[in-house]
């Protein structure tokens, strides 16, 4: 089965300033290889032969870097955006997008077998799917609980609280697509908020092995050291 994927690999990479004052986020460097480059690599490894990269800053440096994709045995285009389209906004540019395909950021190192969902996604003929991670969260301080009369009820030492938060990967149908206002900056926020108002079933699966978003700036630091050690289980070799 062919596979398309479109990555998000637009953005200015604001919360990783200053690194990303000369490159764009997605050639900043892990290990050997820029992340973008990590990505296509995973992506062909796992049978996608098609791959969008929607482009906005610097994106000159990234067409310069990929070409057409021959390099890692992928054809890859690029859909530019003439004005910042946020997350979900920039897929009304693509004309030719099938009936189900992958969407990510350009910025996600995980060993998320991208076939295995994109399959069953398309198998169920689902509308939309978010790959999702139990991600902790430490309040580095004493939470202090007060009553109304500004009286202490309760106190908790540094707590930890559980979330489900998306990757930044998913599975998209046409179908969804067709919701995306023209034009118009438009994020996965909106959308997730406009399909639940309209009571459309959005799918999660919950990953439960290894997901960083490069984006954070602890989680960069974090993949620059763990990198070598997860290459193999990465993208192999």
């Amino acid at each position: 089965m062919s596979k398309r994927a479109v990555v998000l690999a637009g953005g200015m990479g604001m919360r990783l300033r200053p690194y990303t004052v000369v490159l764009p986020k997605p050639l900043m460097p892990i290990g050997d290889y820029p992340i973008l480059e990590v990505v296509v690599r995973q992506l062909a490894r796992c049978g996608f032969d098609r791959i969008t990269m929607a482009v906005n800053h610097q994106w000159e440096l990234i067409k310069a870097f990929f070409g057409d994709g021959a390099k890692w045995g992928v054809a890859i285009d690029y859909s530019l955006e003439d004005k910042p389209l946020g997350t979900m906004g920039p897929l009304r540019l693509i004309a030719d997008l099938p009936s189900h395909f992958l969407v990510m950021n350009g910025d996600v190192l995980t060993d998320l077998d991208f076939a295995a969902f994109h399959d069953e996604h398309a198998r169920k003929d689902q509308l939309f799917t978010i790959s999702s991670f139990r991600r902790e969260q430490l309040i580095d301080y004493g939470v202090l609980d007060v009553d109304a009369g500004q009286m202490l009820s309760g106190f908790r030492e540094k707590p930890r609280s559980e979330f489900e938060v998306s990757m930044g990967v998913y599975i998209v149908s046409r179908r969804a697509v067709d919701r995306i206002p023209d034009a118009t900056a438009y994020g996965f926020d909106t959308l997730m908020l406009d399909l639940l108002k309209a009571r459309e079933q959005v799918t999660v699966r919950r990953h439960d092995g290894y997901w960083l978003d490069i984006g954070r700036p602890d989680d960069y630091e974090r993949a620059i050291e763990e990198f070598e050690n997860m290459k193999a289980r990465l993208i192999g070799g």
